[in-house]
């Protein structure tokens, strides 16, 4: 076996995923190992819905640079950082649109956390006043999602 047929070989090993490699022949042996990489992954578990935070009402105050509005009244706001979703599924309809009615302890969106589709309940009886995120944004804890009207 020549060098090049050797560098084949070691090339092919390396693009592979096979762990270990041994070729024996009369007057020739080779021997490849790769350090196995050992990735844990936490058992899938499911969640129950996560109750949201509610906001005292915001009061505006005006400042030069006015950065960004924030909403006054009561809203209803991430309870951690994520991804948010309208809807359970795309091509679905919206949990919750500006103007609907909603119940304590209905799904108005969902926050993704690391691959965990995490339902938003609302803590109260309201109506959707303003919707304040945008399909598919990541939020922050404790982002406004609805800016809400407490029935």
């Amino acid at each position: 076996m020549n060098q090049k047929d050797i560098k084949e070989i070691i090339q092919i090993f390396d693009e592979s995923d096979v762990a270990k490699l041994k070729i024996e022949k009369k007057d020739f042996s080779i021997s490849l190992s790769k350090e196995a990489t050992v990735v844990a992954s936490a058992p899938v578990v499911a969640q129950a819905p996560v109750p949201v935070s509610v906001a005292a009402p915001v009061v505006e105050q005006a400042s030069e640079s006015a950065p960004t509005p924030v909403p006054s009244g009561l809203t209803i706001n991430s309870p951690m950082v994520g991804t948010f979703y309208k809807a359970p599924s795309p091509g679905a309809p919206d949990f919750a649109k500006v103007g609907d009615s909603i119940n304590k302890g209905q799904a108005v969106g969902i926050v993704e956390a690391m691959k965990i589709m995490n339902e938003i309940e609302s803590e109260f009886d309201c109506t959707i006043l303003e919707i304040l995120v945008e399909d598919g944004q990541p939020v922050e804890f404790d982002t406004p999602l609805f800016l809400v009207e407490k029935k």
